[in-house]
């Protein structure tokens, strides 16, 4: 099946009226090797010359959030959002203070430490978030962060 029928069965199926805004935006965030913002989607559209602004864009992403066919992560320190696409793998991050490359950790590491947690605490853990901060190597190569590393 073509990845144009994909986005529209998906989103028809989440109910959506299929537009060319939102199966432009979920192509997008399908296709992107690691999780994107809006600022980067606006221009990365804008170059291939997909005619939208900026508040398209938010509104798109917002509607897809809410149906859960995208993922929107704060894994900056800058408060900034990123968005991807919602392929129901769970994943976890390391994120470089350096140049904020974002690299997805595939295994989860808290996985056996939630039933732990459930079993001692009688606690019933629907999920976590686990994003890791550090520098990557181009940046200690670079030395960018040689300053905050800790002894």
């Amino acid at each position: 099946m073509e990845k144009d029928k994909i986005d529209e069965n998906i989103l028809k199926e989440s109910g959506l009226k299929n537009t060319k805004h939102r199966t432009t935006i979920l192509e997008f965030l399908r296709d992107a090797s690691q999780p994107v913002s809006a600022e980067q989607i606006y221009c990365d559209l804008k170059e291939k010359n997909v005619s939208i602004n900026i508040s398209t864009v938010y509104r798109t992403l917002e509607t897809l959030i809410d149906k859960e066919l995208i993922l929107k992560h704060s894994v900056t320190n800058e408060n900034k959002a990123l968005f991807e696409y919602n392929n129901r793998v769970h994943k976890h991050y390391l994120v470089c203070m350096g140049c904020k490359k974002i690299t997805s950790i595939e295994n989860c590491p808290l996985h056996d430490y939630e039933k732990v947690l459930e079993n001692n605490t009688g606690f019933r853990i629907t999920g976590h978030k686990l994003d890791v901060y550090g520098y990557c190597p181009e940046c200690q190569r670079k030395g960018i962060g040689k300053q905050n590393i800790e002894d």
